[in-house]
């Protein structure tokens, strides 16, 4: 079993086309022996954003802090601190930051699958 706490873990800086002011912190993954699911936590400042991109396999997310939009392929949806999201596998997405304190988000994947922000 494993306890931890966030902030133990370092928020590494997301490097990647399109990305703006996000870093990433991951909680859960093949070094802890997680046979089916990764965890991750994003931080996006204010202003910034992750990539726009459409994968094969679906997220599920739960907004900690902060506030922000869901781009989606439908338009913006806004979301907030308690919200949780269900992004279906090839789903067009982008996380942007609206607000003025850092938007913070769970986001687990399936295990093998690898995101634009690993």
């Amino acid at each position: 079993m494993l306890i931890n706490q966030t902030q133990n873990v370092e928020a590494k800086t997301i490097d990647l086309d399109g990305v703006k002011d996000a870093k990433i912190r991951v909680l859960i993954a093949d070094e802890q022996k997680a046979p089916n699911f990764h965890m991750r936590e994003m931080i996006v400042a204010p202003g910034g954003h992750t990539p726009r991109h459409i994968h094969e396999w679906e997220h599920e997310c739960y907004v900690i802090a902060g506030e922000g939009t869901m781009q989606t392929a439908e338009g913006p949806k806004p979301i907030k601190a308690g919200d949780f999201l269900f992004i279906e596998p090839s789903e067009d997405h982008q996380f942007q930051n609206t607000g003025s304190d850092d938007l913070r988000f769970l986001c687990l994947i399936p295990k093998p699958a690898t995101c634009c922000c690993n």
